[in-house]
């Protein structure tokens, strides 16, 4: 499936026309466009690429899953490898979609490997801002950037507010929440490193583009690729602290169940030493010798007092402790 956009002397002009006319509205003067392909076979990809002379590696890179987000600087465009970013809140993980972006002097290429990503935001993001488009290129591709990045923010503030909700259940009694919270932190802490992958590599991508050697950014349009620059730099520095804060969510966790255990084992302890009282002081009337008291009624008294005596003194003890 592909879609296309013509934007002339600035305006947009016409939408959805068909792939092969692109060159030539090209070879018309003050002229730009966008060609998105989702899903492209390799007959569709075979033909841009002859269209627009992309380079092999580049093309490549496209058509092949996982890429690491990056930007390729070839001879005639560039090669940018991208990441939408979405947060299922129920399931604590994350949905990615790769996208890959050829950046031409006067067009702009994206290759979607699957719908996870909305290009219609991109398009709303285009059309919210004409008054741009005059910068060609440079304009189209702010968009793009500017919705990949604001997707990797909002993940970023779903996966902070899923953490306070996790820290919430951190003090929670009962084995049900500590098994929650033990598998709620490894689940979060594997969305977070996927992030990460995402969103660190990011900060090169955008700080090259800002390069003026590359000439894409021109002076009217570094200021808004400056802005996507700081929150691409606020998205890493949040998931940074994040990851740090999930991590001593589960060290909390263990300390929480350790303390936890060990009080368990002092009442456990406590009550084996009551109970030991009676046992050691039946075992010693329970000989088959004679002993004070043997056979007499004042000897029952006096190992039921003993018994009592002595349990009552290790409660108050142990109470005191608040071992008990």
């Amino acid at each position: 499936m592909a879609r296309t956009r013509l934007y002339r002397s600035g305006a947009l002009d016409l939408e959805d026309f068909p792939v092969a006319r692109i060159s030539d509205y090209l070879a018309e003067p003050d002229t730009f466009v966008w060609l998105d392909l989702c899903r492209p076979d390799e007959e569709q990809v075979r033909a841009v690429s002859e269209e627009f002379g992309l380079h092999e590696l580049a093309v490549e890179d496209a058509t092949h899953e996982r890429q690491r987000p990056k930007l390729d600087r070839y001879e005639s465009h560039l090669f940018i490898s991208a990441y939408g970013i979405g947060f299922d809140d129920a399931a604590a993980t994350l949905r990615s979609s790769e996208i890959a972006v050829f950046v031409l002097e006067r067009a702009l290429i994206t290759v979607r490997k699957d719908e996870g990503f909305e290009i219609e935001q991109v398009v709303a993001r285009w059309d919210a801002s004409p008054d741009l488009a005059f910068t060609g290129v440079a304009f189209l591709l702010y968009g793009l950037l500017d919705v990949v990045v604001d997707g990797h923010f909002a993940a970023v503030q779903q996966l902070d507010d899923a953490i306070e909700a996790l820290e919430d259940l951190l003090f929670e009694e009962g084995r049900r929440e500590a098994e929650a919270v033990q598998r709620r932190s490894f689940e979060l802490r594997k969305s977070l490193v996927l992030l990460r992958r995402a969103v660190l590599p990011m900060r090169e991508v955008v700080n090259a583009l800002l390069r003026r050697d590359l000439h894409v950014v021109e002076e009217t349009m570094a200021p808004y690729y400056q802005d996507v620059y700081d929150h691409v730099l606020r998205a890493t520095e949040w998931t940074e602290s994040l990851r740090d804060l999930v991590t001593s969510i589960l060290e909390t966790n263990i300390t929480i169940q350790g303390n936890r255990m060990n009080l368990i084992m002092k009442k456990v302890t406590s009550w084996a030493a009551i109970i030991a009282v009676p046992t050691a002081i039946t075992g010693f009337y329970g000989q088959n010798l004679p002993y004070p008291g043997f056979a007499k009624p004042w000897g029952l008294a006096t190992s039921s007092g003993l018994i009592a005596a002595g349990a009552g003194v290790l409660y108050v003890a142990f109470r005191r402790r608040d071992w008990l």
